[in-house]
């Protein structure tokens, strides 16, 4: 499978219309989507529900049909091609699994259907259990079997008949929460191993940065942000997207001066410097995105503030302070040896440095 030429996926101005059955009126469910999908990545399309990532996925797969624009597999323009005859293999919320059927017909399936002869199929199927570990397993009923290991026979089945793309929609969302964490591992695993394009859809931001090269924010319709994870955390480009992904806190300051690659920014009365950005002007209003772990509590520094929750957490001391009237929730990682500040005391939030980014 490794030999076979891999294929990226590409949107043209991708739109889908639904009719809202309460208002009978017509909506976009996907609103004008271009986008790339590098061949061999893995992307994961995210967002809170109704924001189009399963309608844009389902268009992918060719369960649904866009109003406007072209979808290309490769090369090949796809958007005439029923879901069987695209290059394209999709992993179910449900698992989708034939009860009736164990675990070698399960994966069997679909390379029947393809008129694969017996001994290639043997060989594919033995090969693919082996990769999901469920060799010894093969004449095992499915409704015998673990969600774990239901969801891995579901990943056989999808990969044996060696897709250029792989389609997961909330694949792991009936698994309990330590399962989920070992399963999208192993997604990852089998995916790096195979070289395989995949596109995946879930609403949980860290499963999202903990398996995908690319994430793309979706919101109303329309892309909100693509780039790597760590674009996406550090760098957000509105905050939508900044409170999204992970925990944040949102500063409201004065922009009122620059100096070389730094700036100053007023809160509350008091000056803080932060880095430099492009297209903020001074005397105008702006917003710092302060994640928890990128603010420093002392008893001197830049903003002072009043402690209202300091909770150990074992990993780290969760702590809430009032900045004027702003609420700030930080969390100091390994706070051995550290000073550890009470509620009721008053301390100084700095920030690390180049860890603080501007709206």
């Amino acid at each position: 499978m490794a030999q076979k030429e891999k294929k990226g996926v590409r949107l043209e101005h991708i739109s889908k219309i639904y009719n809202d059955p309460k208002t009978g009126k017509e909506f976009y469910a996907v609103n004008d989507v271009t986008l790339s999908i590098e061949p061999g990545s893995f992307v994961t399309l995210l967002g809170p529900s109704g924001c189009g990532k399963t309608t844009t996925l389902r268009m992918i797969a060719g369960f649904e049909s866009p109003d406007a624009g072209e979808i290309y597999l490769g090369d090949e323009a796809i958007n005439a091609l029923t879901p069987n005859k695209r290059d394209t293999a999709m992993v179910f919320q449900s698992y989708a699994l034939f009860p009736h059927y164990n675990v070698y017909d399960n994966v069997a399936y679909g390379l029947k259907l393809r008129k694969v002869p017996k001994k290639e199929m043997d060989e594919r199927i033995a090969r693919i259990l082996d990769l999901v570990e469920l060799t010894g397993m093969e004449t095992r009923m499915t409704n015998q079997l673990s969600g774990g290991q239901q969801q891995r026979v579901a990943l056989a089945r999808a990969m044996v008949v060696e897709p250029s793309v792989l389609l997961f929609d909330e694949p792991l969302s009936n698994l309990d929460a330590k399962l989920r964490v070992s399963m999208r591992t192993e997604i990852r695993r089998i995916q790096q191993t195979l070289g395989i394009t995949a596109v995946y859809v879930t609403h949980d931001q860290a499963e999202a940065m903990a398996i995908s090269d690319n994430i793309i924010i979706m919101n109303k319709g329309v892309i909100a942000q693509m780039g790597s994870p760590e674009e996406i955390y550090h760098h957000p480009k509105s905050e939508f997207v900044a409170d999204f992904i992970g925990e944040v806190n949102f500063l409201t300051g004065e922009l009122v001066g620059r100096d070389g690659g730094k700036c100053t920014v007023r809160i509350s009365g008091h000056d803080v410097t932060v880095d430099n950005p492009d297209g903020f002007d001074v005397g105008k209003t702006c917003k710092l995105v302060l994640r928890p772990e990128a603010g420093i509590l002392a008893d001197e520094g830049a903003l002072p503030c009043r402690v209202v929750l300091s909770c150990f957490m074992g990993a780290y001391q969760n702590y809430h302070v009032m900045v004027g009237d702003t609420l700030v929730k930080l969390a100091d990682y390994c706070p051995v040896g550290r000073k550890v500040y009470r509620v009721g005391d008053t301390a100084y939030l700095s920030f690390r440095e180049g860890c603080v980014h501007m709206l």
